[in-house]
Parts: structure tokens; sequence; C-alpha cells
């Protein structure tokens, strides 16, 4: 697994939000996907992995778990958001609501 700060996820990446729906209704990355840790096995299809996948969560718990299991069971090497959509926010990059 690989882990970079909010300021090196590309634009244009596969971002995903692993937080519950509670948390992703305040605020969340923009152009994140919305697949909570709860739903992350049943939802695995609806991510790319062809591509490059960015996992973040409140501060990075949560995406290390889902990491883990791309790494584990789909032979993956995805990429944790360090800090987390705290870090992203205090870094002032774009929020949706």
């Amino acid at each position: 697994m690989k882990n970079v700060s909010v300021q090196d996820v590309p634009s244009d990446a596969q971002l995903i939000d692993c937080r519950e729906d509670n948390e992703w209704n305040v605020d969340h990355a923009a152009g994140a996907v919305h697949i909570p840790l709860s739903e992350f096995v049943s939802r695995i299809d609806e991510i790319d992995l062809d591509r490059d996948v960015y996992l973040i969560c409140k501060a990075g718990g949560r995406s290390l778990q889902a990491a883990e299991y791309l790494e584990q069971v789909k032979g993956i090497t995805p990429v944790n958001v360090e800090g987390g959509t705290d870090a992203w926010r205090e870094a002032g990059l774009p929020m949706e609501h």
C-alpha cells in the first residue's frame, strides 16, 4: 500500500470515501465516491480496479482497513490518503456538502 498526503492526490483521482453516511452527509472531498467501510466488500464492484484507488476516511483508520482488504483479496496496491478528510479540510482543498 502507498500513502500520500492530501496535497498529492491527483485532481482526477478515483477517490473512495470509506466513512459512514452521517459523516459523508456533513461534508466530503469534492469528487469522492461514497462507499462506507461497512458496505465495502459488498460494493467492491463499484470500484474500477484497473485505475489507482485512493482511499480516504476521517483520519486514516478505516481507509487503511479498506486498503488492506484490496491488497489481500484483490491483489492491487491502493493509496491511503494520510490524515483523511480532516487533513483535506485543513488544507483548504475543495469540499462538497
